[in-house]
C-alpha cells in the first residue's frame, strides 16, 4: 500500500511543480510523476540531513523541501527530456 501513496504524493508533487516551473513542461505525466517520487525522495533524504525529518504536528519543513526537490528535479528532468527528445527528432528529419 505504501507504493500506491508514493505514487499518489509523486503525481501531485509533480504537477504543483510543473504549475510553479515557467514555461510549457513537455514531459508525459507518468515521467513528471516518476520526478515527483524522486524529488519526495531528495526532500525526506534533505529533511533527515538538517534534523526535521519527524517533528510534532505537521511537518511542514519537510513537506517544503519535498516540493523543492520535486521542482529541482522536474526542471532537470525537462531539460534531459527535451535535449533527448530534440535528438531524436533531428535523427528522423
Amino acid at each position: 500500500m505504501q507504493w500506491l501513496w508514493a505514487i499518489i504524493i509523486g503525481f501531485v508533487l509533480g504537477l504543483i511543480a510543473r504549475a510553479i516551473l515557467p514555461g510549457k513542461q513537455h514531459q508525459p505525466l507518468w515521467l513528471t510523476t516518476l520526478f515527483g517520487i524522486v524529488g519526495a525522495i531528495l526532500g525526506n533524504a534533505v529533511s533527515g540531513w538538517i534534523g526535521v525529518e519527524e517533528t510534532s504536528g505537521i511537518d511542514w519543513t519537510r513537506h517544503l523541501l519535498q516540493l523543492a526537490g520535486a521542482v529541482l528535479i522536474v526542471g532537470l528532468g525537462e531539460m534531459i527530456y527535451t535535449a533527448i527528445r530534440g535528438d531524436k527528432k533531428r535523427q528522423m528529419t
